[in-house]
């Protein structure tokens, strides 16, 4: 006998998969989908039975604080502060839309002379756009109500724990919604949404749901950094060992962590041990002996820099929101470090770089959206091994690469 695909589904598990599957939409097929549903013939046709209205309690905008939300990324909203409050305001009204149906009289029709089959695909798509709104809805309430000081801070350290099972059970008790909001159903519409903070930087909404090791990441990153600070002004006589990061999770976050699970989140977050830190150059000292910075322009290049093998770093005012630019110069209007290289031939590799056939299209976007500077230093051999010892010196100096550098060289 062939073997059948189950086509023998009942309606509620058929439902379910239906649901399932418009939670994962992405949010620009999602928002086509509620556009194209309102502005077709068979939504008027049902106009005397479904009225268009908004959620309770939510805000929408068509743009954000004066921006398109038209971009390549779409967001869901973004937190806004009122009065120190966090608040949510979604990019697009269909983000918040909720149908009010008049239940008895579209019952009294299907009993007695039954809808076309295309307004009844209609009316349970418009069900499905409720039942997503609803559930997007009430989950941005908890979590501003859960992670305000983090909002309000874009602190990590102000982060709470927050597994997706608790908020399924957290929703579940407030009782607000028609559906189970199930963690597999949260699972499916967080994944793909993000939002907007207040400063302006977009994080996906599986951001606002830490586990407690991104937590240990964000507080051992922390302790880390600020290791600098107290080796320079005497409070640490060394770089801290993974047995006294141990000992400052215990005391200052009440966490228990053993020195082999601190080695393991170090090595997540790429910061080398005691040793390697205390050993480690500043990126202004290793770079000793470089060029005073010159316009990077044809007569600069024909004029001031040799045909020599040699490192070199290249400047620009450019500023790029879409490519994090590491912000280590008191003014931002000094031209910053995009780029980091070495080369056999100084003079033709920075020519290549100023025409744009050097292959590195996110460098060639800066040099063409701002002044571009470039500084160098001659050497005879070994310009690769001077080009990594400037990468990491660099890295370990300002806790990125340059944005331009898409590899350790």
């Amino acid at each position: 006998m062939p073997n059948k695909k189950n086509n023998n589904l009942d309606a509620a598990t058929l439902g379910k998969i239906v649901l399932a599957r418009f939670l994962a939409l992405p949010l620009s097929t999602y928002d086509r989908c509620v556009t194209r549903i309102e502005s077709s013939q068979h939504f008027a046709a049902l106009a005397p039975w479904v009225k268009p209205s908004i959620l309770s309690h939510a805000t929408a905008c068509d743009g954000a604080a004066g921006t398109p939300v038209s971009s390549s990324i779409q967001t869901l909203g973004e937190i806004r502060l009122s009065r120190g409050r966090p608040c949510f305001v979604y990019h697009k009204p269909g983000f918040v839309r909720e149908y009010r149906f008049d239940e008895a009289e579209i019952e009294r029709i299907r009993h007695s002379q039954g809808f076309p089959g295309e307004l009844t695909a209609t009316l349970h798509r418009l069900r499905l756009i409720n039942s997503r709104n609803r559930l997007t809805h009430a989950l941005m309430e908890a979590l501003i109500d859960i992670q305000t000081p983090y909002l309000v801070s874009s602190d990590p350290l102000q982060l709470a724990p927050l597994p997706q099972a608790h908020m399924s059970r957290l929703l579940l008790a407030r009782g607000t919604l028609p559906l189970v909001p199930d963690p597999g159903r949260l699972s499916r519409l967080i994944r793909r949404l993000s939002f907007k903070m207040p400063d302006g930087k977009t994080q996906p909404l599986t951001a606002l749901f830490p586990n407690a090791r991104q937590l240990h990441c964000h507080r051992i990153d922390f302790l880390i950094k600020r290791e600098k600070t107290l080796l320079l002004d005497g409070h640490l006589a060394r770089p801290l060992s993974d047995d006294a990061i141990a000992e400052l999770m215990g005391s200052q976050y009440g966490v228990a962590l053993s020195r082999r699970s601190i080695a393991a989140i170090r090595h997540q977050l790429a910061i080398p041990d005691w040793r390697r830190r205390g050993e480690r150059k500043d990126y202004l000292a290793v770079t000793g002996g470089f060029s005073p910075l010159l316009p990077l322009t044809p007569q600069a290049l024909s004029t001031l820099v040799p045909q020599h093998p040699g490192v070199y770093e290249i400047r620009s005012t450019a500023s790029r929101e879409d490519i994090g630019i590491v912000d280590y110069s008191s003014s931002p209007s000094l031209p910053r470090v995009v780029y980091i290289g070495s080369t056999r031939d100084l003079r033709k590799r920075l020519g290549d770089h100023l025409r744009g056939n050097s292959g590195n299209v996110h460098l060639s976007s800066y040099l063409a959206e701002g002044v571009a500077r470039v500084r160098f230093r001659v050497v005879s051999e070994d310009w690769r091994s001077l080009e990594r010892q400037l990468y990491h010196a660099f890295c370990e100096t300002f806790g990125a690469p340059p944005p331009c550098n898409r590899m350790s060289p």
